[in-house]
């Protein structure tokens, strides 16, 4: 019992710190009965019921004094209530005790349910506990209609704080957007607005693989600053990537009126290009853009250095990658592009230094020393180690690796989490794996803190991020291999090739070293096929009919070749054309349709097929095809494995750089020579003839099949010993200083 009613507050205090919430009440409970009119008692006891977790009875104690109040004393008490568990709730989350805080928070809003920033504190609370279920109630709360209401007194810190925590945790949830519209007043700070979102699109965009729900985002920071030119090459990337592709175009133009610098003109012209040819048959403003860039190249070298951060040098080589799509010059190409590339390396090693970095290696010059002290580490780094078309091919070294010889390290960049079956596989094979962002900085800290050997560069200039990392030199030898032609980095030593892939006199216009394999730059062990899901009746194509394919995406349509395609058509009879590629489909077809009318080919010949998104579906579904009809001059590469595995014969076009090619080596190393074209007459000849002569084309078929068993193409444990020879041979050089 209570004796002193002066002392009995401080010793209810004191087991209330202790955590002893029932002697706390019981003091409580006698205090009432002494003093039932204190109404203040009620609050504390309720609040001590509630952290023991009697949820009901502490509202039942709570309600007891309100009951019987009047409509003033209603007021003052709710609110001193109110007051009470506010108190309470902020100091629970001073603490980190989130469970409690949002339990106490739960019990505020059912007394002042429309109280915004205790809103705002619960979903905090909510995320933070991953109560994602909470989240669902937002709507019904009218949390989006109180912040669109502006009241005065909610606490735009608060508002900012749910915001980033919602990007950060729920990215994908499906309020984020009505969320972030709603909070547009509150962020009138542009620059915060700009540090909030853009990194959030990156990752709803890029990582997460959602480009329309980023470029949504991007939409909402626009209203604030419309002309944000940062904003707008982000935005163009994500509707093109979403393939919005009118959208992808103007939003590059746009880009391209507002910049003014020639580092962003550049790749502004890039963005635009990327649109263009993404989207195909764009072809008179994709040759226009194409000089217009080679203009702004060439004004760019013979500038004097002009001062650029990060941002910007980043963005200078990868608008090379669509010039080989246009034409086939690979000297005069890379007689500009290598300048680039080393502006590019330069950039890099200066701005590396600003921040205090130095990738230097120990000097080995020593011919006694024949062999590694230890094993050689290989390093290998991408961004496409995953459902994509490096991953699918690079998977046979990765597997026939010899791990007694070679110590294997991986390095994903912009690793993400979403579900990728490919992805894991390479997890499994890739020795020591860094599962890595998108700082290449912190990548190539990384590979120098390994001491790796050879670094091998999977990516080549078609992701920045992996071309810095290459330019810091982190690895004293260094390789780039399959992802695309030669990145022209002056840090780079070596290009993986083979005797067909570039041409005799290729080293003239190579920066780096060309290292040519004996046999093939790349083979593979099979792939898998699925169930096909194409049939010529679903098709109105004739049982009896010869079916030519061509499986590209828009960005290797070229008119040219197109016009070959047609002219083929025209002199088989009873032949038809299946089109298929990623490209916007009422422009692809305005394409294809008016090069056939030119030509004289009736359109009814024609057919577009839909994207089928299993690989295995879609290599099942080349069974279709007679014969495929490659594009030039950027030829297929894993298409061109697919349709050779299937056994399908291939006409291809060959040229002088890497990417007209591909498909002439894939063919000679499958024991292949028919349907390989040197001039263009040539290509519609191979065309014309495999149509006609169906024997021919189950000779090839045959010969295919029985490929499978003897050709360089198929033995991925015969190229891999080649590659770790090669690898051999690299370092030999290397300690001998030469």
């Amino acid at each position: 019992m209570i004796t002193d009613i002066y002392n009995w507050q401080n010793q209810a205090k004191q087991y209330f710190i202790q955590e002893k919430y029932s002697q706390a009440a019981e003091l409580y409970e006698q205090a009432i009965a002494v003093e039932p009119n204190t109404i203040s008692y009620y609050w504390d006891l309720g609040l001590l019921l509630l952290l023991q977790g009697q949820e009901a009875e502490a509202q039942m104690t709570w309600m007891l004094p309100i009951t019987e109040a009047d409509e003033e004393q209603l007021q003052i008490w709710t609110n001193e209530l109110f007051q009470v568990l506010q108190r309470e709730a902020e100091r629970r989350e001073t603490l980190a005790e989130y469970s409690l805080a949002w339990l106490i928070r739960q019990h505020i809003r059912e007394i002042n349910p429309s109280y915004i920033n205790n809103l705002l504190q619960i979903i905090l609370l909510s995320l933070k506990l991953e109560k994602l279920e909470e989240i669902d109630n937002l709507k019904e709360w009218g949390l989006i209609e109180s912040l669109n209401a502006k009241e005065n007194e909610i606490n735009t810190e608060l508002v900012i704080k749910v915001i980033k925590e919602f990007l950060n945790t729920v990215p994908l949830h499906p309020i984020n957007l009505d969320l972030i519209e709603a909070s547009l007043p509150y962020l009138s700070d542009t620059h915060q607005c700009f540090s909030i979102l853009l990194p959030a699109a990156m990752q709803i965009g890029h990582t997460l693989r959602q480009p329309l729900l980023a470029a949504s985002l991007l939409e909402l920071h626009l209203r604030l600053e419309p002309d944000n030119v940062e904003i707008l090459r982000h935005l163009a990337t994500f509707y093109q990537d979403g393939r919005n592709y009118f959208q992808g175009i103007e939003t590059a133009r746009l880009c391209y009126s507002l910049s003014e610098g020639l580092a962003d003109k550049i790749f502004a012209l890039h963005l635009l290009l990327r649109g263009l040819m993404s989207a195909g048959g764009y072809w008179q403003e994709i040759c226009t853009t194409c000089q217009e860039l080679d203009t702004v190249f060439q004004e760019f070298i013979k500038a004097q250095r002009i001062p650029l951060e990060e941002g910007r040098i980043l963005r200078l080589l990868t608008p090379s990658f669509a010039i080989p799509h246009i034409k086939d010059a690979p000297a005069e190409f890379r007689a500009i592009h290598n300048q680039i590339a080393e502006i590019f390396n330069n950039y890099i090693k200066n701005f590396a230094e600003s921040e205090g970095k130095n990738y230097t290696h120990k000097i080995i010059n020593s011919k006694s020393v024949i062999h590694h002290p230890n094993k050689l580490k290989i390093g290998y780094v991408s961004y496409a180690l995953r459902n994509h078309s490096v991953g699918w091919l690079a998977r046979w070294l990765f597997q026939h690796h010899n791990r007694d010889k070679f110590d294997i390290h991986t390095y994903f960049v912009n690793y993400t989490l979403v579900n990728d079956y490919l992805q894991e596989w390479y997890l499994s094979q890739a020795g020591k794996a860094r599962q890595l962002g998108m700082n290449g900085l912190e990548i190539a800290d990384q590979i120098y803190q390994d001491k790796i050997d050879i670094l091998v560069d999977l990516d080549s200039i078609t992701l920045d991020i992996t071309s810095q990392v290459m330019a810091l030199k982190p690895a004293p030898i260094q390789v780039t291999w399959l992802g695309w032609d030669a990145s022209g980095i002056p840090a780079i030593d070596y290009f993986i090739a083979d005797p067909y892939v570039l041409p005799n006199d290729a080293q003239d216009y190579y920066t780096e070293k060309i290292w040519r394999l004996p046999q093939t730059y790349i083979a593979v062990d099979g792939f898998e096929v699925g169930v096909p899901t194409l049939r010529r009746d679903d098709l109105d194509i004739p049982v009896d009919a010869v079916v030519y394919l061509s499986a590209q995406r828009g960005y290797k349509r070229h008119p040219e070749t197109t016009k070959w395609q047609m002219q083929i058509i025209k002199q088989v009879p009873n032949s038809y054309f299946l089109i298929k590629g990623l490209a916007e489909e009422e422009t692809i077809k305005r394409f294809f349709y008016q090069i056939a009318e030119e030509e004289g080919v009736d359109c009814s010949r024609l057919r577009f097929l839909p994207i089928v998104y299993s690989e295995s579906v879609h290599r099942a579904n080349l069974g279709i095809a007679d014969i495929v009809l490659d594009t030039f001059p950027y030829n297929g590469a894993t298409t061109t494995l697919e349709t050779l595995w299937m056994g399908i014969p291939l006409v291809t076009r060959v040229g002088e750089q890497f990417a007209a090619r591909n498909s002439y080596t894939m063919m000679v190393n499958a024991g292949i020579t028919e349907g390989i074209a040197w001039t263009d007459e040539e290509y519609i000849e191979w065309g014309v003839r495999l149509g006609k002569d169906e024997a021919l084309r189950q000779q090839v078929a045959l010969k295919l099949k029985a490929s499978r068993q003897t050709a360089p193409l198929w033995n991925g444990k015969q190229f891999t010993r080649e590659m770790e020879k090669a690898y051999e041979q690299m370092w030999q050089k290397y300690i001998e200083g030469k």
